[in-house]
């Protein structure tokens, strides 16, 4: 009879510790996400709306995002990656099959976005943004053609030491093995060996490789980028002299996505979020501060009337084809990319 006792007032004790520590960790979230990529406004009106205490910490790229999440610890709730490296997440078994496709809010997506090839049906993954890697430039600088890959991998003599290429591995090869008309996943020798000594000889003439082009490129510090689209807009609202270029030997759309990890210790917090996200006007917050589309019908009313028509985020019919979506390449290919991007990094 005390055995049992003790054994009930035990088990009594585990469940009164798990509550006291599923009740402190209901008021927040956790998320990791790319820098300067997260609405302050959309953080307040969910802090506000579900009472919950958001931290968000950036990174840089998706091998960052990808390697902190292995090494385990994190103590993160929710990542935004690439569509091309969702299912190294799913298949890793990193990130949880939320089911985002039976939330309430997902009646909201577009249609276009629902059964994509890196998660067919959205079982765990919600649209964040999506844009394309391109050129911008000051042509206060350099006022020659804009509309190629040339800018950072044969710069002119305006812009040599004064460039800045996105430090994100696919998004460089892609350009570099189009540059040399490639087509993305090509296992080529010959191109692969001409990707990785232009990108090597490239490197000499850059400045950086690095984050912080909404500030470096209107201010001048930078005159010309291979960066994301939104970011290019975001400094041509700063400076009228900075423009976007669209490489026409080929660029690659991309579409970041909301995941819920595995090992999230606020996975509800995460879902009522996920959801959030879905909502027209929230989405519409995401994209009126970074500056690039999302999937979310209806979030254009919501829109600032200068993104509907903005030339960082309407291609040129003329460039519409050059443009490819960025997806996942066989490992033993992706590889090679990494043995190139690894000489880069020296």
């Amino acid at each position: 009879m005390k055995s049992k006792w003790i054994t009930t007032t035990a088990m009594a004790a585990v469940a009164a510790l798990a509550f006291a520590n599923s009740a402190s960790a209901a008021g927040e979230l956790n998320i990791y996400n790319w820098g300067d990529y997260t609405s302050p406004e959309l953080i307040k009106k969910f802090e506000k709306e579900f009472d919950v205490k958001v931290t968000v910490t950036d990174y840089d790229s998706n091998d960052t995002a990808l390697a902190k999440v292995r090494a385990g610890g994190h103590g993160f709730d929710i990542v935004v990656p690439s569509a091309n490296y969702v299912q190294i997440w799913v298949k890793e078994g990193l990130i949880e099959e939320a089911r985002p496709d039976q939330m309430e809010n997902f009646k909201n997506v577009d249609p276009r976005w629902v059964d994509v090839p890196w998660d067919p049906g959205r079982h765990y993954t919600v649209p964040w943004q999506w844009g394309l890697t391109g050129i911008g430039v000051n042509t206060a600088v350099y006022k020659g053609d804009i509309n190629t890959s040339a800018i950072f991998l044969d710069p002119p003599p305006e812009l040599v030491g004064k460039i800045n290429v996105a430090p994100e591995m696919n998004d460089v090869l892609f350009a570099a093995i189009k540059y040399f008309g490639g087509d993305w996943c090509t296992t080529d020798k010959e191109v692969l060996r001409k990707v990785r000594d232009k990108l090597v000889e490239a490197k000499t003439k850059w400045l950086a490789m690095d984050y912080s082009v909404t500030e470096k490129l209107p201010s001048g510090d930078y005159a010309g980028v291979y960066y994301w689209n939104g970011a290019i807009m975001r400094s041509r609202l700063k400076n009228p002299d900075v423009k976007m270029g669209y490489p026409k030997e080929g660029f690659p759309y991309f579409m970041d996505s909301a995941a819920l990890l595995k090992d999230a210790k606020n996975p509800e917090n995460a879902k009522l979020f996920m959801n959030f996200i879905m909502d027209p006007e929230n989405a519409a917050m995401i994209s009126a501060f970074a500056k690039y589309a999302n999937g979310i019908k209806g979030s254009d009313k919501f829109l600032p009337e200068d993104m509907k028509t903005a030339p960082e985020l309407v291609v040129p019919p003329e460039y519409e084809k050059a443009g490819e979506f960025l997806l996942s390449c066989e490992p033993e290919t992706q590889q090679l990319y990494t043995r190139i991007w690894t000489e880069l990094q020296k």
